[in-house]
Parts: structure tokens; sequence; C-alpha cells
């Protein structure tokens, strides 16, 4: 199966509809009881995302009734749901609230996410911005591009390869183990800067439209990198897993390194873990 720009422009304008309906009426206005911890005070989900990924599946099954939908909450409840899909034949993989701690502080930094999945390749990424009520979008062999709020598309391209001494870069050191986590936070200082919006959808963002230049995470889950590696690499981006392996949909760790190119990747790969 193909995904077509109808498709696309029909996937972008859901993940808008959610956002209106579900997500922006409660920015801001949450009661005490809308928000609830998930593993730790740093893991939370909102009304807003529960509700915003309940609208979302329910158009999805009625355009794609044979599709496989992962959505992050649902597999919150049960994880089972994450099973088969590096074989579906179609699947959609769904953060209705990406950046939730951000949302529940009142930061305007979050996003709605969604990766199409075709016979365990992600074919198509789409990352919407509430606040700024533009799209990232990116599909297989065509490239990157945001949809801007006035309609107007402005390719997106990865930052030119640099020496790790000029790369502004993020390390998610608070999933790693120890010694790794205190290894990679020192050697985060040997980059120019650093930043840390804690929200993939804008972290990607930042990457494949060329404003920073590498992302180093371990925890992966789905819904918060298939869109994003795909835009970045249709932007001209280099992810790998940390033993150099492709990431794929069906993976749920072995961290990810995400770099403007090859060579980049092989850098960092060395100098941030060095000893």
């Amino acid at each position: 199966m193909t995904f077509d720009d109808t498709a696309i422009d029909w996937l972008a304008q859901l993940l808008s509809d959610a956002a209106i309906a579900e997500i922006m009426p409660r920015f801001r206005r949450l009661d005490e009881g809308d928000i609830r911890q998930k593993t730790s005070a740093a893991d939370l989900v909102t009304e807003a995302d529960v509700s915003a990924e309940r609208l979302i599946t329910v158009r999805l099954r009625e355009r794609y009734p044979q599709a496989m939908i992962v959505g992050e909450e649902a597999c919150s409840d049960d994880p089972e749901l994450l099973q088969g899909l590096g074989e579906a034949d179609l699947a959609f993989v769904i953060d209705p609230v990406d950046g939730t701690f951000n949302f529940a502080s009142g930061v305007p930094l979050f996003g709605v996410m969604l990766g199409v999945v075709v016979k365990g390749e992600t074919v198509a990424g789409i990352i919407h911005d509430p606040v700024g009520k533009d799209w990232l979008i990116g599909a297989r062999g065509a490239g990157s591009h945001i949809r801007h709020a006035h309609g107007t598309l402005e390719k997106v391209r990865v930052a030119e390869p640099a020496p790790i001494s000029q790369m502004t870069g993020a390390v998610s050191w608070q999933y790693m183990p120890e010694p790794e986590r205190s290894r990679l936070a020192r050697n985060q200082t040997k980059c120019l800067s650093q930043f840390g919006y804690r929200c993939a959808a804008h972290e990607y963002r930042l990457l494949a439209s060329g404003h920073a230049h590498f992302v180093v995470y371990n925890k992966l889950m789905p819904w918060d990198h298939l869109a994003g590696v795909l835009i970045h690499a249709e932007a001209g981006g280099y992810a790998a897993r940390f033993d150099g392996s492709a990431y794929r949909p069906s993976h749920l760790g072995g961290g990810l390194l995400v770099a403007p190119d090859e060579a980049s990747w092989r850098e960092l790969r060395r100098e941030l873990w060095a000893e």
C-alpha cells in the first residue's frame, strides 16, 4: 500500500482536528483531576491525551477498518497492543500529546505525532504543532517539508556536518543506566551547546530543519520516534541504534543516535561514549 498526497493531507487534517477539539481547549485549563502520573512524576497523562487519542483512533478506524492502530495511551493500559507492529500490512502509530509534561505545566511546547507503517517499514510521518498550527511532514522517497498555517510549503534539510565542538544536541540521559548515564552527561560538554525540550516532536523538528545536529535517546517507544526518524531521514539525515543497526518499528530498545550524516554519527558515537 502506498500513501499519496490525498491520504497524507487527510491524516494531517485529522491531527489538527484532534488538537482543535480535544487538546487546545484544555491547555492551561486542566484541573487537578485531569492529570495523573504513569511511571513517575515526569511521566504524565492528561484528559487531553486520552480524548485526542480516542478521536484520532475512531476516525482512523472509520477510514481504514483493517489497519492496526497503536496509540500511546491505549498501549499504556495494554502493552500487548504493540505485538505485531513489525508485521502489520498497515499500521498507524499515535502520540496524541507528545510533551505531556510541558502541556500539563502550561508550556507551549508539545505536538501531535503520527507514523504510518506498511509491512514493517515507516512510510510517512506527521508532526503537528497545535500552537503554531502547522505540520512537519515526511513521506518515504518524497522529502520532508513544513506546511505552514497560511498554506505554503517549506522544504527542510538537516544541518551541514560540523566538528563535534561545533555541534548542538541533546542527550536524553535520564533513561540511561550507570555508568553510561554519567559518561554521556560528561562527554556532552565536548559540544558547542545543548537543548532539552522534553518533547521529541519539537526536537525532531529542530533537527530536520537544520537548527541542531543530534539527539541521543535510550527509550524507544514507537510513538515517540517513528514519525521523527522518517522525517529526519527524508530531510537528509542519518539515524541508527547504538550498535549501528537500523531502527525499525518493532524495536523497543537498543538506543537511538540521530545525526546529520553517517560520518557525524560515527564521530558522535565515539566521542560521547569515550571513557
